[in-house]
């Protein structure tokens, strides 16, 4: 399950560009998840964050 630290997180939209399900949004300096959409295994928008504000834990 993905979990975004918005204590962290700067809003860059990096994580956005990158998703291929289209999962993220960032919307009014907000950054939310459509966890239908999401792909738990591909787990991209953390790769590519340079905060470290997008982490993943099991279900």
């Amino acid at each position: 399950m993905i979990t975004i630290r918005h204590d962290v997180c700067g809003y860059c939209g990096a994580c956005v560009s990158v998703c291929p399900g289209g999962a993220l949004e960032l919307i009014d300096a907000y950054l939310s998840v459509d966890t239908e959409l999401c792909k738990p295994k591909c787990r991209a928008c953390s790769t590519v964050c340079p905060l470290g504000a997008i982490l993943w834990r099991e279900e």
